[in-house]
């Protein structure tokens, strides 16, 4: 088994990828396509240069939102947010609905009234939440972004890049509520006594149109053009592209998917079952333990870094008290890439251990223990 690691590491080492594409030419005046597991940057073009992003900025008004509220706490809807301009998810003043259908709206919709509905939930008014989502940005390291509002309405001050918007996207999309509503085609709402009955359909025309497509948000204003976030997965490879400004931005988008695709491949770094550590047992009828991955984790290989940025730590006990059955948990092993968390993996007890009762003391084990005490 150890020869199958160092066999499986080896082959990683030195399998080559599909040379990198030298050109590609979208209609977007700023992209950007990033691989989701690392945030290294597959592509861009003018992508840290500013701009705002009309409705993409609902990205981060859902994350926000999820982050601070659960998804069955009930929001009522303000004079102000039914009034909202715009894109309608056709809210009605003194309704009451629950946060997960306002986020349904929201994402797939487009609905401005959800978004204000939403910050003067969460943020108490709409600049509040801004100032919410500003620093939030800033934590993930979207440090060229700034928000006036929730909707994507162009305002004075409000403004991203496409580097950022993917950096927030890749935020968002590791949080399972944001991924599952982003990924939805349709959503029926149930009405009740304070709310009515909705559907919704998802304007993001790539869940349909591109293989693997897995979300996420379209924007458009005329002062900002057409604005559009996608995802997609292939072969355990996750991209995330971002165009502000693209006149042409489905086509962008799966060129931009495609490009990606070519110059990521996923290889295996662990595979279920693999022997990854063993320890010693106490009181057992084996002297060690073999642990064993509970899964399997593929990492995004790039040719030129290798595994240089990748590390292994392992939370472990120093030994294991028998009985052990088969299967236990022993510990776990974080896989790490350039210092930021990647993966959690749990191991396994390969085998069961009889728990063996220790020998008795014999005498001069006894006699050695009284020299001990009278002379200590």
């Amino acid at each position: 088994m150890k020869k199958a690691v160092c066999l499986l590491l080896t082959t990683l080492l030195c399998t080559s990828l599909t040379p990198r594409i030298q050109a590609l030419s979208v209609s977007a005046q700023y992209a950007c396509v990033i691989d989701a597991q690392t945030g290294r940057i597959l592509y861009e073009k003018n992508g840290h240069e500013t701009h705002s992003m009309a409705s993409t900025t609902k990205i981060m008004t859902a994350l926000v939102a999820i982050e601070n509220a659960a998804p069955d706490e009930i929001v009522p809807v303000s004079a102000g947010a039914a009034g909202t301009e715009g894109s309608s998810i056709y809210l009605k003043s003194g309704e009451k609905l629950p946060m997960e259908d306002l986020l349904y709206g929201l994402m797939l919709e487009s609905g401005n009234d959800a978004a204000v509905a939403i910050a003067e939930h969460v943020g108490g008014s709409v600049e509040n939440f801004a100032r919410m989502m500003t620093m939030r940005a800033h934590e993930i390291g979207a440090t060229s972004t700034a928000f006036q509002n929730p909707n994507g309405l162009d305002a004075e001050g409000h403004y991203t890049t496409a580097y950022d918007l993917a950096l927030i996207t890749r935020c968002a999309l590791a949080n399972p509520i944001f991924a599952e509503i982003v990924a939805t085609k349709r959503k029926t709402t149930e009405a009740d006594s304070d709310s009515i009955a909705r559907s919704f359909y998802n304007h993001n025309k790539m869940l349909s149109i591109y293989p693997g497509c897995t979300g996420v948000k379209t924007g458009f204003t005329k002062k900002t053009g057409r604005c559009l976030v996608s995802s997609a997965t292939r072969d355990h490879t996750t991209a995330i592209c971002v165009t502000l400004n693209a006149p042409n931005d489905w086509n962008d988008h799966a060129r931009m998917l495609d490009y990606a695709f070519s110059v990521q491949k996923a290889k295996p770094l662990i595979i279920k079952d693999m022997v990854l550590k063993s320890l010693p047992v106490k009181n057992g009828s084996g002297k060690t333990v073999e642990l064993l991955a509970a899964e399997d984790f593929f990492f995004t290989f790039d040719e030129k870094e290798g595994l240089s940025k990748i590390t292994l730590d392992y939370v472990l006990p120093s030994a294991v008290p028998a009985p052990i059955p088969q299967g236990a948990q022993i510990g776990k092993v974080k896989i790490s890439y350039d210092g930021q968390l990647l993966k959690e993996i749990e191991l396994l007890s390969g085998s069961a251990v009889e728990y063996l009762e220790p020998p008795k003391p014999g005498f001069w084990d006894n006699f050695k223990r009284l020299l001990q005490i009278n002379f200590s």
